[in-house]
């Protein structure tokens, strides 16, 4: 197996940094292609006075999905692993990635912080009859010809929710998930703000997030009823507890009312999007935004291989 490993990254040199060291200490032998950007804190003079970095793409997009693809583009493994730059891998990161391989098109491995417990295995649904075993973006792998012909990489519409999009398209693909304990990341424990910077809206912009709730279900599963009851349902659970938040005095009126607009409006929008994007590509792919589209998305390619 001639494994590749992507990383993303934005504005996190130190942590990068760090990551990069656990992959040489104990993924030497993997092909390691960093796509770095718009980061301005020196993470590309950084990469570039490495040794032990194949490939630095810089990329001018903030979409992490983005970012993927231009990383996917140009590794050259039979595998391709995907790992979060602020993330360290253990030991045995490599081995359960090439025992899962064997076994299933993807795997993936539970990903911690510090001494925090560990997942017993991955978050599993059964949407409209398709099992879907999701999977962090941060730490998964897959062959590359899953990658590439089966999702045709990530949905660079999606700012938010790449990896679970790509989980159900996997799921309709009839292609598995393994999960391997040994495939561990981990963040280190003093990381200042707990995780990376993000590469798009974060996870407390309710726009983006019913936005992409609602395209990418909407995309792959059509105007079912499991799908509108299912994304209501969040919703309306979501606007219980604002609401509590009210009533206990941690909140106000006019916040509660605010969100519920960006909910409804980032609804609206991903509904519409995901039937278009649904009729655009009705291939098992799914994917009408992703790695084969005709699009430049380095702006410089730093390639040392031999």
């Amino acid at each position: 197996m001639e494994l590749s490993v992507v990383v993303p990254t934005l504005n996190g040199r130190d942590r990068l940094a760090a990551s990069l060291d656990s992959l040489a200490a104990r993924a030497p032998d993997a092909e390691v292609v960093v796509v770095n950007g718009p980061s301005a804190d020196g993470t590309t003079g950084m990469v570039r006075e490495r040794n032990d970095v194949d490939v630095l793409v810089e990329v001018a997009d903030r979409c992490i999905n983005v970012a993927r693809n231009a990383g996917i583009a140009v590794a050259e493994g039979d595998a391709i692993a995907l790992l979060g730059y602020d993330l360290r891998i253990g030991d045995g990161w490599v081995d359960a990635i090439r025992d899962g391989l064997a076994a299933a098109t993807a795997v993936t491995g539970p990903v911690s912080r510090g001494d925090d417990e560990e997942a017993d295995g991955p978050e599993r649904r059964t949407i409209a009859g398709r099992d879907v075993s999701y999977f962090s973006g941060d730490n998964v792998a897959f062959r590359s010809t899953t990658l590439r012909d089966t999702l045709d990489g990530f949905d660079e519409y999606l700012l938010t929710g790449g990896a679970r999009d790509a989980a159900h398209r996997l799921a309709g693909a009839g292609s598995d998930v393994a999960w391997r304990d040994a495939m561990a990341a981990r963040r280190g424990e003093d990381d200042e703000n707990g995780g990376p910077q993000p590469h798009g809206p974060d996870e407390h912009d309710r726009g983006w997030k019913y936005r992409s709730l609602s395209y990418r279900l909407l995309k792959n599963y059509g105007p079912r009823p499991t799908v509108v009851r299912r994304t209501l349902s969040h919703a309306a659970a979501e606007a219980a507890d604002a609401a509590r938040s009210v009533l206990r005095g941690e909140g106000t009126p006019s916040g509660w009312f605010g969100n519920g607009r960006d909910v409804v409006t980032g609804i609206a929008r991903g509904s519409a999007d995901g039937l278009t994007a649904r009729a655009r590509d009705r291939s098992d792919a799914r994917n009408p935004n992703g790695l084969s589209i005709e699009e430049e998305r380095a702006v410089a390619v730093y390639d040392w291989r031999e």
